[in-house]
């Protein structure tokens, strides 16, 4: 039986580790290549570990193993002429692009944010989802799908953090929803589908570090993960405090499938329940 997507290419950010590098390998598991892109290094206002080269490797041998090609490039996304030549190093290896996943982002949620930690995280998380799917478009054929990591923070009525970093990634989430109803509408002629997943907290990195123990437990001096996971479930209708990358991983595959050949310009709502209390 093939797979569900079999005998694509899909071009993912942010493959190193955690939600990315669950995407490529259920993806792969399902018959697709992957051009498998991150950055590798850390970025300074972030106060968690970025993706490392180490990571990258392990993720492109796990979809070798499953007897899928890979092709690995660092790259950064928040310049779009190092986009544009992973795409050209990528096809060049593999013939072409069918899916593409822009899936790289950041959080900054310390308590003492300023200036650069709003530029840091808009420019990976609105700027580099714009270069990523503005450098990829133009390689799509028909019936291809471009996937876009949201968050449900674009729908919490406050949204999360601060003015700094917490300000940015709220905003970079909620545009991200015109934005892909924009690019959905301007391609739906060439039945390309542009779509997007909000996950509600996720078990990556960017939700388990100190900074963000801190901000879901103010009144503790050094909160521990166990003293944030009741805090993590509030924000859920279905009382878990966190969903697993696997868990976002199966709804990607279903937008990179043709089972989703006539869903665009949606996102869908990977949350536990989690936009329900957006409705109190």
């Amino acid at each position: 039986m093939a797979g569900r997507v079999e005998g694509k290419v899909a071009f993912i950010t942010g493959a190193a580790h955690g939600q990315g590098r669950s995407h490529a390998l259920r993806l792969a598991e399902e018959g697709a290549d992957i051009i498998a892109v991150d950055l590798c290094e850390d970025i300074e206002t972030i106060g968690y570990p970025m993706g490392t080269e180490a990571e990258l490797d392990q993720t492109v041998k796990s979809i070798e193993a499953l007897d899928r090609r890979a092709v690995k490039i660092k790259a950064d996304v928040r310049d779009p002429n190092q986009l544009q030549a992973a795409y050209a190093t990528g096809i060049a290896e593999l013939g072409k692009v069918d899916v593409i996943i822009a899936n790289a982002g950041v959080g900054a949620f310390k308590a003492d944010q300023g200036r650069q930690d709003y530029i840091d995280v808009l420019n990976v998380n609105l700027v580099g989802v714009l270069n990523t799917v503005m450098a990829g478009l133009p390689h799509l054929p028909k019936g291809g799908s471009v996937i876009v990591t949201g968050s449900f923070a674009a729908l919490m009525k406050g949204g999360v953090g601060g003015p700094g970093g917490g300000g940015a990634y709220t905003f970079a989430k909620r545009t991200l929803v015109p934005f892909v109803q924009s690019v959905a509408a301007a391609v739906a002629g060439e039945f390309i589908r542009v779509n997007g997943v909000h996950p509600t907290n996720c078990n990556t990195n960017l939700l388990q570090n100190d900074d963000m123990y801190r901000l879901f437990r103010p009144d503790l001096e050094k909160p521990t993960k166990e003293d944030a996971a009741p805090a993590f479930s509030t924000l859920q209708a279905m009382p878990v405090p966190w969903v697993e990358p696997e868990d976002i991983s199966e709804a990607v595959l279903f937008l990179a499938s043709d089972a989703s050949k006539y869903l665009t310009g949606q996102f869908l709502n990977i949350d536990a329940g989690a936009h329900l209390k957006t409705l109190d």
